[in-house]
């Protein structure tokens, strides 16, 4: 959803939920067919590389050729790393069960990590006509996406953002 496609949506709360939930079920489906038909331990890897070459596909064309977004402000999600955690915990215990909760756990915590790098200098607190904001912020003010109301952005106002964790009441 928006979550992924902005980077000022990129959140450290919603985004890291709610994308992992939506896309561990093409992985997990494909590995499991991919298992099952050529005992293939690889198919949660192919199903994210497929994604991804099809997201990056639609990130150039769709927010680059026809609306002239830059790139690195709807960058897709790094999901390689949990797709080969979850190949791997699958190929080494051959147990779907084994492969649910413990890939799936690796697949949750794995996720941030390795988005990080991407999305650190995003973070970086700026001082912005007079309010503390985040360059992600700054990003969607400037760049206003059409159909996108602001009240929907969670933008805390003022310095009562933390940069820890919650805003401070």
């Amino acid at each position: 959803g928006d979550w992924d496609f902005w980077s000022d949506w990129k959140d450290r709360r919603l985004w890291v939920t709610v994308t992992l939930i939506v896309l561990v079920t093409f992985p997990a489906a494909i590995q499991a067919w991919a298992w099952e038909r050529f005992r293939n331990p690889w198919g949660a890897t192919i199903a994210v590389l497929a994604l991804l070459f099809g997201e990056w596909v639609n990130r150039y064309f769709n927010f680059w050729g026809w609306t002239y977004f830059p790139i690195n402000f709807v960058f897709p999600a790094v999901l390689v790393p949990g797709a080969i955690l979850l190949d791997t915990f699958l190929m080494l215990s051959g147990s779907y069960l084994f492969t649910a909760i413990v890939g799936g756990l690796a697949w949750g915590l794995i996720f941030y990590p390795s988005n990080w790098p991407m999305i650190a200098p995003l973070h970086v607190p700026v001082e912005y006509n007079g309010m503390l904001m985040s360059i992600a912020d700054i990003q969607g003010y400037h760049y206003v996406r059409t159909g996108t109301p602001e009240y929907i952005r969670m933008v805390e106002k003022g310095t009562l953002r933390t940069f820890g964790k919650d805003v401070a009441p």
